[in-house]
């Protein structure tokens, strides 16, 4: 098998040590276990040299560079790589330009585009022909949701490959081969660490290899003035400014949204208090949240509590006040009240009834008892005629007055839970509409 480009011999002192560890065969590869599995269709014809066009789909770190590398090594095919970011349309036509050549001469190409969703529709679209003509087997690598960010034509020909963020205990296992390895690791280092701080970098890293080999690799210059050992100090300082994985206008973004919204819909303040603070950590404007929390308190707790959006308004007026970090206790307390709250979505659902009604049904005429009178010639039009003054009637409703225009009959959209105070008014306006319905025979 030919040996793709990037795996070429080149000065191991300058490499870093994540680039020098990059595996050499799929039995070298941590993770992705699911679709690496031995017995999987996917492995069976990367290994028999049987590369179709994809997009590999997974965070940072997951290994979509180090597959696509072994997809070219396995098929004995020309490696060629290019960024979204730093490329342009003259570049990625230069690439298949050479990619048709080799293709003319019976050499394969596989050509690995990262960040393939930072590509527009017009770059996009230039891949397509070389992919049906087999002159490229396209490896398209993003951290985005390709439904989103990828054309439907892009997607038509490749098959989406997800990966997924690496466990601890497989990058614990990929740490120690960097140790243990004389050619490519840390071995000629003597470098020692206790196992349990192996598992602290392997947690650090948050699912990401490339982090992790990293962490190891300033660990280890830093053990240098230890006699080699890598303690609790030495990790205080490698790891004292580490971040979570968190994508401020990506798909993660809108799945940790989702989860905070629907963990305080469910009534589970754990929960929701967690993800919260997965978003607080990870960076998310504060004022986004307050403004989903405004929404939550309303669209799911309505008035089975109306208190939840008077705490609303008044946790993002004390966060404006404060500023963070001790605003974001006022966050806190919100969710956790939120979450803890009765339930009802009845306003909700009744809005969204009453406009499907004014959007399908016409515009039908206002009653005439219902319409306002100022001049004496709406009087004598009818405007205003019959109608029942509320407070002068016994119990304060006129209950045989219609509300709706006569075409669309008396209609209900509003149907309060039987939980907090919406069990009030539901008691109530159960026994109100009976009381109608009997005043107008019906």
């Amino acid at each position: 098998m030919r040996t793709p480009n990037l795996f070429a011999a080149a000065s191991a002192e300058l490499r870093p040590l994540a680039e020098r560890m990059r595996p050499r065969v799929l039995a070298e590869m941590v993770g992705q276990t699911r679709l690496l599995a031995a017995d999987s269709a996917f492995r069976r014809a990367v290994e028999s040299g049987r590369v179709h066009s994809m997009i590999l789909w997974g965070p940072p770190g997951c290994g979509k560079t180090t597959l696509a590398l072994l997809l070219a090594h396995y098929a004995e095919a020309r490696f060629e790589a290019i960024s979204a970011v730093l490329s342009g349309l003259p570049e990625v036509r230069r690439v298949l330009a050479e990619a048709q050549a080799r293709f003319e001469t019976g050499e394969r190409t596989v050509l690995f585009v990262d960040e393939v969703h930072r590509f527009n529709k017009a770059q996009q679209d230039a891949f397509l022909p070389h992919i049906e003509r087999g002159s490229i087997v396209f490896v398209g690598a993003t951290t985005e949701n390709p439904s989103f960010e990828l054309n439907s034509a892009l997607l038509s020909r490749c098959r989406v490959h997800v990966l997924e963020p690496v466990a601890i205990v497989h990058i614990e296992d990929a740490l120690r081969r960097a140790l243990s390895d004389g050619e490519r690791g840390l071995a000629g280092m003597a470098i020692s660490v206790a196992p349990d701080l192996l598992s602290q970098i392997a947690q650090a890293a948050d699912g990401d290899v490339r982090r992790a080999l990293t962490l190891l690799e300033i660990a280890a210059e830093l053990a240098q003035d230890d006699a080699g050992r890598i303690t609790e100090a030495t990790l205080l300082q490698v790891l004292a400014d580490r971040t979570r994985r968190f994508d401020k206008g990506g798909e993660q973004f809108y799945d940790q949204i989702s989860a905070l919204h629907k963990c305080v819909r469910s009534s589970n303040p754990d929960a929701a208090l967690y993800w919260l603070c997965r978003m607080l950590d990870g960076g998310c404007d504060p004022s986004y949240l307050m403004r989903r929390l405004l929404r939550m308190s309303i669209e799911d707790i309505g008035l089975a509590d109306p208190r939840a959006q008077q705490m609303a308004l008044a946790a993002w007026d004390t966060f404006e006040r404060l500023g963070s970090p001790e605003g974001e206790l006022a966050l806190a307390q919100l969710t956790l009240f939120m979450a803890s709250a009765a339930k009802s979505n009845a306003g909700y659902v009744a809005y969204k009834a009453a406009q499907a009604d004014v959007r399908t049904l016409g515009t039908d005429e206002v009653p005439l008892h219902l319409r306002n009178a100022p001049t004496q010639l709406m009087k004598s039009l009818g405007y205003g005629a019959d109608y029942q003054y509320d407070h002068d009637m016994d119990g304060g409703v006129a209950l045989d007055q219609r509300g709706f225009p006569d075409a669309l009959g008396e209609r209900v959209y509003y149907q309060p839970v039987s939980r907090g105070m919406e069990l009030q008014i539901k008691q109530k306006l159960d026994a109100l509409r009976a009381e109608r319905a009997k005043a107008r025979g019906e």
